[in-house]
């Protein structure tokens, strides 16, 4: 048996004991070193996004490798690795068709009609369609597509972010089809958004401006990259984005909260012809309003993104890493042991303390 985080109801994660999982032949069983709690957890937590109930929370797995299955090759039992919070199978539609992160193997109704089809996250398995990983074993499924060694010299904290939230930031930065001087604005600081800061700058913005409501989150965004902080509480974003940039609005801008508001402000600062890559879980309908959106006369893009996995996203972020470009151990706040993880989810739900990301570790 094992212990586990799982969801009970709306406003209830507990810990329980599972059995710990068969391997089966394309499996890997991951023992637990280090995991987190994201955004998404809490959106869960509150029951704004639904999954089952006694399903076990989290996507973010750090881990060490206990079991291999048979068909399993170029791993050993004992390495160090991680795996995306997205993890594929290759085998769908949509990730032949060059979107990996929308694969899977689960076919569910969708449309009125009551059609089936692919869901459009269910690349997303840890803690939405699977076990996830606020456990001390997790079960990775198609481990050859999808784990990823860590490197020799780096710590648990150092990759933390690389299973969901890295990767997440940086598809925001990709999907704002950035260009060599361009201006990026990006709206809050939160983990995700201090990732696509960093994203942003290295993909070659030459003006990257932070927004929040935080100082302290801000100060953290000028070792991320960003050139100028925006807090929306002393200043009206959108007049200070136009003086900033002679009004001719930003290139693109990054929404990574998951608001009307700051959707609708991301629309409002771009020039026309600019992007708007949208990251946030939004749990109500979205509004876009006719004077933001030029009437759909701009030449607006708005772009959407699911956290990219698979074993060759995590090498290439795993490179950032090593690389000592960008240090994102720095987000990693608070510690607990996943014997008080109800407890790290109070802190992070209620986001006191300064926290942006709790290490959860089983021991």
């Amino acid at each position: 048996m094992m212990k586990a985080a799982v969801f009970v109801e709306p406003g209830r994660i507990e810990l329980t004991d599972k059995p710990i999982p068969d391997v089966g032949p394309n499996d890997a069983l991951v023992r637990i070193t280090t995991t987190t709690i994201c955004g998404t957890d809490v959106h869960i937590l509150k029951g704004e996004y639904p999954v089952a109930r006694g399903l076990t929370i989290g996507h973010e797995p750090v881990g060490v490798i206990e079991k291999l299955g048979s068909a399993v090759t170029g791993y050993e039992e004992g390495q160090r690795v991680i795996a995306g919070a997205i993890c594929p199978n290759f085998n769908s539609y949509a990730a032949q068709d060059g979107n990996p992160s929308q694969d899977g193997s689960y076919l569910v109704p969708s449309g009125r009609c009551g059609c089936h089809g692919y869901k459009a996250t269910a690349g997303w398995r840890f803690g939405n369609m699977i076990d996830g990983t606020q456990a001390e074993y997790v079960l990775v499924p198609d481990a050859q597509a999808n784990l990823a060694p860590v490197p020799d010299g780096l710590t648990d904290e150092q990759v933390l972010m690389c299973p969901d939230i890295m990767s997440t930031g940086f598809k925001g930065a990709e999907n704002a089809n950035i260009k060599i001087g361009d201006t990026v604005v990006v709206f809050a600081q939160g983990p995700i958004g201090l990732c696509a800061t960093a994203g942003a700058r290295m993909l070659g913005a030459t003006t990257v401006i932070a927004v929040d409501g935080n100082d302290h989150r801000l100060g953290i965004s000028k070792k991320m990259g960003a050139d100028i902080t925006l807090n929306f509480k002393t200043c009206d974003v959108v007049d200070e984005v136009m003086r900033l940039t002679g009004g001719r609005g930003a290139d693109s801008a990054i929404e990574a909260l998951g608001t009307q508001a700051t959707f609708e402000s991301a629309l409002r600062v771009l020039k026309p012809g600019g992007t708007l890559s949208s990251l946030g879980v939004y749990s109500t309908d979205l509004t876009i309003p006719v004077s933001a959106f030029a009437a759909g006369l701009g030449d607006h893009r708005i772009n959407t993104a699911l956290c990219p996995g698979g074993k060759e996203r995590m090498r290439r972020l795993l490179a950032v890493v090593e690389s000592g470009r960008v240090d994102l151990g720095v987000l990693v706040t608070h510690h607990y042991k996943l014997d008080d993880i109800v407890a790290a989810y109070d802190l992070f739900s209620h986001q006191r303390d300064g926290v942006l990301k709790v290490a959860i570790k089983p021991a």
